[in-house]
């Protein structure tokens, strides 16, 4: 059984950081894609970012709105996958999901992920 459980959201003020982690069992990183998803109340769910890991090197994508900021990154020792947010704004307040999808990645798009973590809630402080 697949499961993928988030850690370190919470509250800061903007300008600051948070780390989320994605701890998964049940499913290697290695040969498949882990990604983020955020939604925030009242609005979409969109991707934030995807990373795998093949034999040869390791592919990520993070989402042009936030790649400036916003960071991916995994250890395949602990089978985890971590999202590093910088200079967070009122803006990224959301609930933030961790998403895996059986072998490599394709599109940032809801439907190409069949495992889902119950979500982090980050909020943004002004």
């Amino acid at each position: 059984q697949v499961q993928l459980v988030e850690s370190g959201g919470g509250e800061v003020q903007a300008g600051g950081s948070l780390r989320l982690s994605c701890v998964s069992s049940g499913f290697r990183l290695t040969h498949n894609c882990v990604g983020w998803f955020r939604q925030a109340p009242g609005k979409e769910r969109e991707g934030i970012g995807m990373i795998a890991t093949g034999p040869d090197n390791t592919y990520s994508y993070i989402h042009k709105s936030v790649n400036d900021r916003f960071s991916i990154s995994q250890d395949v020792a602990t089978n985890t996958v971590y999202l590093q947010m910088d200079r967070l704004a009122p803006g990224d307040t959301a609930t933030y999901s961790c998403v895996g999808r059986d072998h490599s990645c394709s599109l940032l798009r809801t439907t190409e992920f069949r495992y889902w973590g119950q979500g982090a809630q980050v909020t943004v402080t002004s």
